[in-house]
């Protein structure tokens, strides 16, 4: 046993000050998630005229009752193309998420047709792929609600249509890969969307509702002069009984769904699987997770001892440090967290050679025993200076980016504070692939702290003055807040999450139970071994 003891007093000055900033940047991104929420049932009167329900009402109807779905990526594209934030929407125009649909474990995505009719933006696409990657490493099946105007003609960008072939593209690997791809046709799926519908295993459309063409009416008339109503060039009844697109007829929303569930059952997807839950019997935390909203400092500068969040979050606070007296400000070890092994990685500081020695050790260890590993990300970066380029800081921080790189085992990563520079590389960032990746509401993630950009800019552009023989101090104090003002809008998570740089932004005190969920997803997908074949499954 080796039980962390707590340094914590939460009723310092220092943690209910750091609690109030938490729960103030919660606030904010509940606020917005919520914002969403209206900004689409603000459409339910029209969808009911239509005998319609809205997106997160088929969501409820398709996912099993009191079963747990973890919602992906909900503030992604806020603020985007310099949209005002009081009123910018987030969330891609798509609802993503993992639930469990008729017992089996599915990626969700659905149109969020209450919003601009469910047309395409952005960062929807990124949202969506991402959806999608996960869905192919974790060996999910993947079902679509469908219901979109399609790409925004007014604000048309080639090359969102360019990329936007992933999207088809991937669907054709789910099937390869012996994924299921069932798809409920709500309405609209127009244009090079149809093949969101067409590129399915199993295909649902709506009687007087699915529309499914390549070219609507108007395009039509203005390619050919043909005139054709939307029923006759791609209703329901002509799909499921003429051209064969359509496997199935619902009456409506309710009836489309009920037949996704039945899917679902009778597949028997998770037959042969002999355990798809974690190990029971678990110890709890011996420390509140209400006082993870205490422990971070707001500013990143401060330092923090991050063997305090891992004590409240794996099982017993029982935490085995690997090599403690060496690279100390790197900390490795094994856990349990509800009853998955874990390996984890994190900060005390910035990553010394040493550090990134015995965390490049550590992560081929994990791999060697099968262990996943969770980084808690909380650096400013490698430590840099004369004294670390002589030991080597390059080569041994190249080292530990190739194993995290080349890493067997599913790797989780979680920004609880910083993440700058290489720092963000070496603790498997999201460029280098992390299975899942989550930001707590106060994190940020930078090429550097603002400050030490602005002032090694203000330093390069003295000299050059010095050299003309003519310094500016008041250009140089006006660089500098240029700089660390550019620098600070883009380093919180209300830019990074938007970009989708990340899978969601999650409260600290849900980090357990999200890391429950996603080490069984990873778990899971371990012990499947789907019928993957050359080609996915065709229409007839």
């Amino acid at each position: 046993m080796a039980i962390i003891e707590t340094n914590i007093s939460t009723g310092s000055e220092t943690f209910q000050s750091n609690r109030t900033g938490m729960l103030s940047l919660l606030g904010k991104v509940r606020d917005l998630e919520e914002r969403t929420r209206r900004a689409s049932a603000a459409s339910k009167a029209r969808f009911e005229k239509r005998a319609q329900l809205l997106p997160r009402e088929r969501l409820s109807l398709l996912l099993d009752h009191g079963a747990p779905f973890l919602e992906l990526s909900t503030l992604a594209g806020y603020c985007m193309d310099n949209a005002d934030p009081d009123s910018s929407v987030a969330g891609g125009g798509v609802i993503a998420g993992i639930g469990y649909v008729s017992g089996v474990r599915c990626m969700v995505c659905a149109s969020d047709s209450g919003i601009d009719a469910g047309a395409l933006q952005p960062k929807g696409l990124d949202k969506q792929l991402r959806a999608q990657e996960l869905a192919l490493e974790n060996k999910l099946p993947y079902i679509q609600l469908v219901e979109s105007a399609g790409a925004n003609l007014m604000a048309y960008r080639v090359e969102e249509f360019v990329r936007g072939g992933n999207l088809f593209r991937n669907l054709a690997r789910l099937s390869a890969a012996g994924l299921p791809v069932v798809t409920v046709t709500h309405g609209s799926s127009t244009a090079g969307g149809a093949y969101q519908t067409g590129l399915s295993d199993y295909i649902i459309m709506v009687r007087g509702r699915s529309r499914a063409f390549l070219a609507g009416p108007p395009l039509l008339r203005a390619a050919t002069g043909e005139v054709a109503t939307e029923e006759e060039l791609g209703g329901a009844e002509m799909h499921t009984g003429i051209s064969g697109l359509g496997d199935y007829l619902a009456e409506d929303d309710r009836d489309a769904l009920r037949i996704a569930r039945e899917i679902m059952a009778k597949i028997e997807w998770n037959r042969g699987l002999s355990a798809i839950a974690a190990p029971h019997g678990a110890k709890l935390p011996r420390y509140d997770a209400e006082e993870l909203l205490g422990i971070m400092a707001m500013d990143h500068k401060r330092p923090v001892d991050m063997k305090e969040i891992i004590a409240r979050i794996v099982d017993d606070s029982d935490f085995l440090e690997f090599g403690a007296r060496y690279g100390s400000a790197t900390v490795c070890g094994h856990a349990m967290l509800d009853g998955h092994p874990i390996g984890i990685i994190t900060n005390n500081g910035p990553i010394d050679p040493a550090g990134a020695t015995k965390a490049t050790h550590f992560i081929q260890a994990c791999c060697q025993a099968q262990v996943p590993i969770l980084y808690l990300n909380n650096t400013t970066g490698f430590m840099v200076g004369r004294a670390y380029e002589e030991a080597g800081s390059i080569k041994h921080g190249s080292k530990m980016i190739q194993a995290v790189t080349n890493a067997t085992v599913p790797q989780i990563t979680i920004y609880c504070g910083a993440s700058f520079g290489a720092g963000n590389y070496g603790m498997c960032g999201r460029g280098f692939h992390p299975r899942f990746c989550f930001s707590w509401p106060n994190a940020k993630t930078a090429v550097m702290g603002g400050e030490q950009a602005a002032q090694t800019m203000v330093i390069v552009t003295e000299a050059a003055m010095k050299r003309k023989g003519e310094v500016d101090h008041g250009k140089l104090e006006s660089l500098r807040r240029k700089i660390v003002d550019n620098f600070d809008r883009q380093m919180d998570v209300f830019t990074t999450s938007a970009h989708v740089l990340d899978d969601g932004v999650i409260d600290p005190r849900d980090t357990r139970s999200i890391l429950s969920y996603v080490l069984s997803i990873c778990r899971e997908a371990q012990q499947r071994e789907p019928h993957a074949m050359q080609f996915s499954v065709a229409r007839p």
